[in-house]
C-alpha cells in the first residue's frame, strides 16, 4: 500500500503542478506529500523532481517514469472499471471537444446512439480546431488528431489516421503528377494557416521525418476550405484520410507521393489526470473507441454513406 501511494502521489504531484495543490486535494498537509516524494525517490535511488519553491520539473529519470506510472494507473482504473460496470451507471454532463471537420463527421452523428445507451447523461459538444485548454477550461473529453506531448493528460487511442496529398484528376492533368518531394516547388500546395503562420507538411523521406514548408497563392486555416479547394481542382492538399477517404473512393481525388508518407497522426480522447474518472467520460471514450473500430464504419464513410 505504501508504495502505491507513493506512485500516486507523484502522479497527482505532476498533474496538479505543484505539492501544495496536490495536497488540498487529499486534504493533508504538503508537507506529507513531500515526505512520501522523498521516500518514493530514496527507495528508487533517482531523483524524479527538481523541485524549488517556485516550480516543479522532470528530471529524464522523472519523465520516464511518470509514463509507466499512468500507463499502470490507468490498467488499475480499467480493471476496476470493468469489475463495477455490471452494477453501475453513467450519469451526469459531459463537456465533449473535437476538431471541427472531424467533429462534424465522426463525433457528432455518433452522439444520439451513445445518448440512448446512456439516459441519465448529457452533452455538450463544442467544435473548435483551436486546441482547447482541457484543465483551465473545464473540458471532460477531447478529440485530437495529433501526437500527445502534456504529460498533465492521458491519451487513449480510438483509431488510426494517415494523411496524404491529394489532387483531382483535372488538377493533375493540366499539371501533372509530382513524382518526389522536389517536385511540390513546381506545384500549387494548399496549406493551413494557423495564426497567421503556414504549417509545414511531414513526409517520410528514407529513414528521415522530415517537414516542408510548400508554396502557393492560397492558404487558409479551414481545413474544410482547403478540401473544397482541392476538389475544385486548385492545387495540392495535404489532408487526413478520415477527410478525403470518400473523395479517394470515388475518384474525386487522387493520392501522390504516397511513397513518403509519413507515420499517421492518430486519433485520441484525451483528459485530465484523475484518481477517479468519472464513468460518464469511461462510457464516452469506449463508445467511440468501439464504433471506430468496426470495420464497417470507415469502410461507409469512405463510400461516402
Amino acid at each position: 500500500m505504501g508504495k502505491f501511494r507513493q506512485i500516486s502521489t507523484f502522479v497527482e504531484v505532476v498533474a496538479r503542478g505543484s505539492l501544495s495543490a496536490a495536497a488540498r486535494a487529499e486534504g493533508i498537509a504538503p508537507a506529507m506529500i513531500g515526505r512520501r516524494l522523498d521516500a518514493l525517490e530514496a527507495r528508487l535511488g533517482v531523483k524524479l523532481l527538481q523541485r524549488t519553491t517556485r516550480k516543479l520539473a522532470l528530471t529524464d529519470e522523472g519523465t520516464a517514469f511518470l509514463e509507466d506510472c499512468q500507463r499502470i494507473l490507468g490498467e488499475l482504473e480499467e480493471a476496476e472499471s470493468a469489475v463495477s460496470a455490471r452494477s453501475a451507471h453513467a450519469t451526469g454532463h459531459l463537456q465533449v471537444s473535437a476538431p471541427a471537420g472531424f467533429g462534424r463527421q465522426h463525433v457528432a452523428p455518433l452522439l444520439p446512439s451513445f445518448l440512448a445507451e446512456q439516459r441519465e447523461v448529457t452533452v455538450d459538444l463544442n467544435l473548435s480546431d483551436r486546441v482547447v485548454d482541457v484543465i483551465g477550461e473545464g473540458v471532460d473529453v477531447a478529440i485530437r488528431i495529433a501526437s500527445l506531448s502534456d504529460s498533465n493528460l492521458v491519451g487513449v487511442k480510438l483509431a488510426d489516421n494517415q494523411r496524404v496529398v491529394v489532387a483531382s484528376p483535372g488538377y493533375l492533368k493540366r499539371h501533372g503528377t509530382p513524382r518526389t518531394l522536389a517536385d511540390l516547388s513546381r506545384h500549387m500546395c494548399l496549406a493551413i494557416s494557423s495564426e497567421g503562420s503556414q504549417r509545414g507538411w511531414t513526409f517520410r523521406d528514407g529513414a528521415r521525418t522530415v517537414t516542408l514548408k510548400v508554396g502557393g497563392n492560397m492558404v487558409c486555416n479551414d481545413g474544410a476550405v482547403l478540401h473544397a479547394w482541392a476538389l475544385a481542382g486548385k492545387g495540392l492538399a495535404w489532408r487526413s484520410m478520415w477527410e478525403v477517404g470518400a473523395d479517394i473512393e470515388s475518384g474525386r481525388l487522387c493520392t501522390v507521393l504516397d511513397q513518403y508518407a509519413a507515420p499517421g497522426n492518430d486519433i485520441y480522447a484525451v483528459f485530465a489526470q484523475r484518481r477517479h474518472l468519472p464513468l460518464r467520460i469511461r462510457a464516452f471514450v469506449d463508445f467511440l473507441r468501439r464504433a471506430y473500430a468496426e470495420p464497417d464504419y470507415w469502410r461507409a464513410a469512405y463510400r461516402g454513406e
